[in-house]
């Protein structure tokens, strides 16, 4: 297995965490390997649940426009980063995200791509898009409107305003509410829970409540795709992106 991604499996509930702190950057090889691991972990009978985790300070920041594929051909590479999103929201096992520290952009997409959230008071989500220049992404507009209701997913996208876990439990975008520290030891403990169910009606529970979501997915991130494109050729984009990158407020001409 990579450096970046490493495995346990213990009482049918398997811990995997990505070691990319602090900040925990995902690109396409990165998600690539999730994906590989949770299918290869559905194949079997030994795991009846995903706790999916982090290193470090953060959970997620996204998707690092600063540097490697993204930083060049960023239509390419965000394509096939997408697609390999994708395969996330098909995985048969629960996938728990245990959120620490924050999640930032496709951070927060990827922790909504999974079934259940644990975080603590002290975690931050921010839907940053809008303050970038560009479109949201990650299947977004799939998932959030379900997970909080299309009216607060409409005012955390076009806001841009960063939420701390509190909040976040009160909308329903946390599951578990924890004491700071113990994101991942709460995230194991409702994996548990699930695991110690009988695993085939699992699967079909989360499969009969889930079935139209990859396919809305998809169609989301096809538009996002689409949009981000657009937007990025934006003289606001620009802005946005150079002053996120230089921690400098953005002064938007809508150019």
């Amino acid at each position: 297995m990579a450096d970046d991604l490493s495995l346990t499996l213990e009482e049918h509930v398997a811990v995997v965490e990505i070691h990319r702190g602090p900040a925990n950057y995902f690109d396409h090889d990165l998600l690539a390997q999730i994906a590989d691991l949770g299918e290869e972990l559905q194949g079997g009978r030994e795991c009846r649940a995903i706790v999916l985790c982090s290193e470090g300070k953060h959970f997620c920041a996204g998707a690092d426009f600063g540097q490697g594929a993204l930083a060049g051909d960023r239509d390419r590479a965000s394509r096939a980063l997408y697609e390999q999103g994708q395969r996330l929201f098909e995985l048969a096992l629960p996938l728990v995200a245990a959120v620490q520290g924050s999640a930032v952009g496709g951070g927060l997409g990827l922790a909504c791509a999974a079934d259940f959230r644990v975080a603590s008071g002290q975690t931050r989500f921010h839907a940053n898009f809008s303050a970038l220049g560009f479109h949201h992404g990650f299947g977004l507009t799939a998932t959030l409107p379900r997970i909080v209701g299309p009216q607060r997913a409409h005012d955390l996208l076009l806001t841009a305003s960063r939420i701390d876990g509190k909040r976040a439990h009160a909308i329903g975008l946390v599951d578990r509410l924890v004491e700071p520290g113990r994101e991942r030891a709460g995230a194991v403990d409702l994996a548990r829970d699930i695991a110690s169910r009988a695993p085939l009606a699992v699967r079909a529970i989360k499969a009969s409540l889930r079935r139209e979501l990859a396919g809305e997915v998809a169609a989301a991130l096809a538009h996002e795709l689409d949009e981000q494109q657009r937007l990025w050729r934006t003289k606001d984009s620009q802005i946005g992106i150079a002053a996120s990158l230089a921690r400098t407020q953005p002064t938007f001409t809508g150019e």
